[in-house]
This record gives C-alpha cells, structure tokens and sequence, in this order.
C-alpha cells in the first residue's frame, strides 16, 4: 500500500493552518473539478484533493495522519503500525463519500481511517428498523439538487440507487431503508461538491460576473449563467465593483425558492498596443478631474 503525503497532495505545509488548507482545497476543488477540466488525470487530482481535504479538515483525523510522523515520502510503501487506530473509524460520518465524482477514497484512507462498510461505524440514530441507522455522507453537485437525480453509489461491494430529491441542501439527509449495517437503515447526509461557477449559501447561490468597463459605465444587458440556463441581467449606469444583484427565484428549488446573487467584477482590457494605450491616455485626460481614491 502507497503512503500518501496528503500535505503535498494540498500543496501546503504540516504547519498550514486549517483556513490555509480549505483555501488549497477549494483552490485545487475548482481547477480539476470533472464539470470543467476535461483533461487526462484531472478527475484523480480532484480525487485526490478530496481525500486530502477528508483528513486534513478533520482535527481528529489530521492528529491521527500526524502521529505517522513526517519522515514518510508519497508512493513509498507503508503498512500501519501494529495496533494502529486511525480516527473515523468509530465516529459519525466516517469512510468514503459518495456521489458528484468524488469516488471511493484510496486503500491507504481506508486502511487508516476505515473504509467500506466498517468505514461507518459508530454514530448511530435509531431508525424504523430494528438495528440502529448507519451514516455517511453524500457529495452531490449544485445540479443534483437544483434538477433532482439518481445516483448509483458503491457500498460494501454493493450498488445501490439514491433518489436525490430536488432542493435538497447540506446537512440534510437521505434515508435508505434497511440497506446499512447489520440490515438497520443508511443515512446519508448531504453535502456539495465545489463549484467551478457559484457559491451555495442555504438555497440562495452567489456568482461572481465579470463585466467589462464601458458595460458597468453605460449600462449593458448581459449574459449571465444559472443552474437552470443563461438569462440575460441588465446592468445599471454607473455600476461598480462590487455591486449585488439578484435574481429572484433562481437558486435552489423550494417550497419558498431561493435566490440568485450576482456580484460585479469589473475587468480592465490590457493595453499591449500603441493604439490601446493612447485610448487610455485619451481616457485619462477626458476624465482628468475624477479621483478613484478620494
């Protein structure tokens, strides 16, 4: 079995504060996210940012990582030290995610933290069945729950369907009856996978728009992507950086929808030719008396 040095995988060091680790990850989350880069091996880099996240996140777990010591090198061989007990294995929420791409962890996670069926041990809720729930978690994409889906997940060399309801949110969860430990129900507890384009806030969902100058300055309608297609937002004269902007009943369905939050993000064109500069030298004079910094 490969160590995997979860550290180098994130791109930050042993010291790296938890802000300093979710940044990394969200960071590496959005670059190789499968809905947006295609290319060879990106799904196994988001993969493995996920698994890293998995532990790093975790203060329990990233202790137990720790008590490995620093001298291990990724790929190198390694086997768990006689009465290893790594955290998760008896505690709520433990073992591989599943859903939205990010795939059962790798033999090392499961090895140290658990995985399969003894993956979600512990943390139990009595359930309509004799024997005590089983948790674990689900990641799913924006989409799955702004559309509703079914979803096939791998579980203790099984495969089972998961209805995703539409409008579901983070932290709440799908009961399947008798299908966890010991014939007692699963409970998975939802949770989204990053998205390349919005930010989920309960079921309202925030976007970042970047506009050119003159489309700020006069006043533009624009394209502007939501889960449910591109609608076009008109602009006001005079907009700035920053601005908030909403689109009522465009984020997760509901019995009340949510909204959609537009910020404005004014880009600057370079100016790489003669031509491009001396229209901004025209601009400056033009507007000589206007002070961004006052």
């Amino acid at each position: 079995m490969e160590y995997k040095d979860y550290y180098k995988i994130l791109g930050v060091p042993r010291t790296a504060s938890a802000d300093e680790i979710k940044r990394a990850y969200r960071k590496l989350a959005r670059e190789f996210h499968p809905d947006k880069n295609k290319a060879k091996g990106a799904e196994d880099r988001f993969k493995e940012a996920n698994e890293a996240n998995e532990v790093l996140s975790d203060p329990k777990k990233r202790q137990s990582y720790d008590q490995l010591g620093a001298n291990w090198k990724a790929g190198q061989q390694f086997t768990p030290p006689p009465g290893w007990h790594g955290a998760g294995g008896g505690r709520r929420g433990a073992g591989p995610q599943f859903g939205g791409g990010g795939g059962n962890f790798s033999d090392f996670f499961s090895q140290m933290f658990g995985g399969g069926m003894g993956g979600f041990g512990g943390g139990f809720d009595a359930g309509p069945s004799e024997a005590p729930a089983t948790r674990a978690r689900l990641s799913i994409t924006l989409e799955d729950s702004y559309n509703g889906s079914q979803r096939q997940i791998g579980i203790g060399g099984r495969s089972l369907s998961v209805r995703i309801p539409k409008g579901i949110t983070p932290g709440q969860t799908i009961r399947l009856a008798e299908q966890g430990n010991h014939g007692g129900d699963l409970l998975l507890e939802v949770e989204f996978l990053p998205h390349p384009q919005f930010d989920p806030e309960g079921r309202d969902i925030h976007h970042n728009l970047r506009v050119a100058p003159w489309e700020a300055a006069l006043g533009r309608r624009v394209p502007v992507p939501t889960l449910g297609g591109e609608v076009e937002l008109t602009l006001p004269a005079g907009s700035q950086t920053g601005r908030k902007m909403r689109l009522k009943g465009r984020g997760l369905p509901g019995a009340v929808a949510g909204d959609q939050f537009v910020i404005l993000q004014i880009v600057t064109p370079p100016a790489t030719e003669d031509s491009e500069r001396k229209f901004y030298e025209e601009m400056e004079e033009q507007f000589g008396s206007f002070r961004p910094r006052s």
